[in-house]
């Protein structure tokens, strides 16, 4: 079976900036748009979108501002008022209201946007391995990691080795090129992670203290379903961090993926492939209209 084809998009963000997405399936079907995690690209999706696309699922795979191949701001405009106001943007381009998917800063993105909409923005809402208080050490391992190799990589062995160092339980991978994609060769002949490096200058964390309150905020005001997905082996969400979630989230629902850290898709693609699945089919399935050309209104 061929590879469903995916075309890439710019859409208009906030304050003037483009974004760059992967763009799948037809665009009447119900839409899933995936959030990467800060230091992740779009392509961290690249398992789960062809799946949801085979589906029958419309999938457009955002890269974040300030990551990837979207633009930068000059200003280093990184907050999550921002980052929602980005993703309202690219809400009010689709055909219907999507089911919100994203991974750490991608999930803090969707919880503080729904949360924070005066009208409905989405039918669902998938947060990986995040909730709004992260634990510390977890969190500053990660900021740790995107502040190091300011200089760059020789070659993309260099770069395999420090990943290796930073997830010491995943494969290293056999073929490169997956890793390129979040590489930039500059003038200097060397290559450095493709993410703005702005977006951990004047934070300690991605997820800073003073960002509990308004996502718990926020997700007291939700009301659509929602999941976390949390891998088992993360050091980042924790029992405890559930649980203060729930107490304002009443109706959160919790899915463990086993033998995963914090990177869940990456390190068990197919059980989160069947959490996410499970997830859509009970909250927004495909809709069978689309068999007799039937366009689905937004607002459905």
């Amino acid at each position: 079976m061929n590879s469903p084809a995916f075309e890439t998009r710019r859409y208009a963000g906030s304050g003037g900036l483009f974004l760059t997405a992967d763009v799948g399936g037809d665009p009447r079907a119900q839409a899933v748009l995936l959030m990467h995690g800060g230091g992740q690209t779009r392509h961290s999706w690249r398992g789960a979108t062809q799946q949801l696309v085979a589906e029958g699922y419309h999938v457009v795979s955002l890269d974040t501002r300030g990551h990837g191949d979207s633009d930068w701001s000059a200003a280093g405009e990184y907050g999550l008022d921002v980052l929602a106001a980005d993703l309202l943007a690219v809400i009010a381009t689709l055909r219907t209201r999507p089911v919100l998917v994203g991974a750490s800063l991608g999930g803090s993105t969707g919880l503080y946007a729904v949360g924070n909409s005066a009208t409905p923005i989405a039918r669902a809402l998938a947060m990986v391995d995040v909730i709004p208080r992260v634990d510390p050490v977890g969190a500053e391992k990660i900021v740790s990691f995107m502040r190091s190799h300011s200089s760059g990589f020789a070659n993309v062995e260099e770069a395999i080795d420090a990943v290796a160092a930073y997830n010491p339980h995943r494969p290293r991978p056999k073929d490169p090129a997956g890793l390129m994609k979040n590489l930039r060769r500059r003038d200097d002949g060397r290559l450095y992670w493709h993410w703005d490096p702005q977006i951990v200058k004047t934070s300690s964390r991605l997820e800073p203290p003073d960002l509990v309150e308004p996502l718990l905020a926020a997700a007291s005001r939700v009301r659509i379903p929602t999941l976390l997905v949390r891998g088992l082996l993360s050091d980042v969400v924790t029992d405890s961090g559930i649980e203060e979630l729930r107490g304002a989230l009443p109706s959160l629902e919790v899915y463990g993926v086993p033998n995963a850290g914090h990177m869940v898709a990456g390190d068990r693609n197919d059980v989160f492939s069947t959490a996410i699945g499970s997830f859509l089919s009970r909250h927004a399935p495909v809709s069978r209209h689309l068999l007799t050309g039937t366009v689905q209104s937004r607002h459905m």
